[in-house]
């Protein structure tokens, strides 16, 4: 991997990284457009100014906007999140085996 690709998925990764960052864009992976009430309720135990704050940055970064019914992700954050739903088949995967480590045999 380049310099310059690392330089890339490191930016990424820091942005993604921000507390409830990936959180508030898997809520609206479901492409219905949230108002901030409601997507605060779907991040779940999210502060209005967090949530204030990560919009900005995701806003900034193009991966999601305001339309006229409320926040949507754009079809670069579409695109980011096609590439995470992996993460979810992974993670049911994940959860099962660390659940069967924690069982005596």
């Amino acid at each position: 991997m380049s310099v310059k690709d690392n330089a890339a998925i490191n930016q990424l990764f820091e942005l993604l990284e921000a507390r409830y960052a990936m959180r508030v864009l898997w809520a609206l992976k479901d492409g219905h457009p949230q108002t901030f009430r409601l997507l605060q309720d779907s991040v779940g135990g999210i502060t209005p100014n967090t949530l204030n704050t990560r919009i900005k940055a995701l806003r900034e970064a193009g991966l999601m906007t305001h339309g006229t019914d409320g926040y949507i992700v754009t079809p670069t954050g579409t695109d980011l999140l096609k590439r995470m739903s992996d993460l979810q088949a992974f993670s049911g995967k994940w959860v099962l085996n660390q659940t069967r480590k924690k069982i005596p045999a």
